[in-house]
């Protein structure tokens, strides 16, 4: 009888720690890949809060942010930062550098996947020369993104928005865009003549991470203050680039800003 019931037991705990060993390698492969927050505790993230997180395998992946939300000292700007991967127990662990005194840690409880989303329990830290400074935690879902326009965007672009809300830096007026490889790029506007006149600034930089597009630059003569601004590029298809944002008013309201270029040969 004493054999019969340890018998029994072994095969209990084999079943659970099958099931568990089956849970883990299913999501080891759901995860890879390309991910992008898109909610915060139900509600849509602007885009200007927007990371991606890329995982390649259980232990490298990638982080790219372009946030403002902490103080200036502590504003982030990562393009394809290396990070650290672990998973146990439906967990993933992202850590890395994000320069040489920040560092961040992100705490993904999966609570949902497939092949198209990713809803979690998240837990984000940052810490400056080892001092926690921002801790963050939430509902996030992830939208899988299968499109990386890394390279589609090179080259120049002119083109204007196509709504009646833009950003805060729009005109109205049609703009041209001249993206470089090396992650920098050249910004002009249409002078009284009508002529391209390329913006006087100390810097233009910009990276795409997947649709994630995200700039800063600082003009000259303008206070000396760097500007940044975040788009989402929704398509790029016969030499016509479209950018859509969820932007958000400081009464706290939401719109949809749309973005229309051509591809052209200066």
């Amino acid at each position: 009888m004493k054999k019969v019931f340890f018998l029994l037991t072994l095969a209990v705990l084999c079943l659970a720690s099958c099931g568990k060993d089956e849970e883990t390698d299913n999501l080891a492969k759901q995860m890879l890949g390309k991910w992008m927050t898109s909610d915060f505790n139900g509600s849509p993230l602007a885009t200007n809060n927007k990371v991606v997180y890329t995982i390649v395998s259980t232990t490298e992946g990638f982080i790219s942010a372009s946030r403002i939300d902490y103080n200036s000292e502590h504003e982030m700007w990562t393009n394809h930062s290396p990070s650290s991967v672990e998973l146990e127990d439906g967990k993933i662990t992202l850590y890395g550098n994000i320069n040489k005194t920040t560092t961040f840690v992100a705490i993904l409880d999966v609570k949902s996947i497939d092949d198209s989303k990713m809803v979690t329990e998240a837990t984000n830290m940052l810490y400056r020369n080892g001092s926690l400074v921002s801790k963050t935690s939430g509902t996030v879902t992830w939208t899988k993104v299968t499109e990386d326009y890394t390279e589609a965007i090179l080259g120049t672009w002119e083109g204007q928005a196509t709504g009646e809300e833009g950003s805060v830096f729009d005109d109205g007026q049609p703009h041209r865009w001249e993206y470089h490889a090396d992650g920098t790029y050249i910004y002009y506007s249409l002078d009284a003549d009508s002529v391209w006149q390329p913006q006087e600034s100390e810097f233009e930089e910009y990276f795409v991470d997947g649709v994630l597009l995200c700039t800063r630059w600082k003009n000259i003569g303008e206070g000396e203050v760097e500007c940044r601004e975040w788009w989402e590029i929704a398509s790029i298809d016969n030499d016509v680039m479209n950018w859509t944002a969820l932007r958000q008013r400081e009464d706290g309201s939401t719109y949809n800003a749309t973005f229309r270029m051509t591809k052209v040969n200066p």
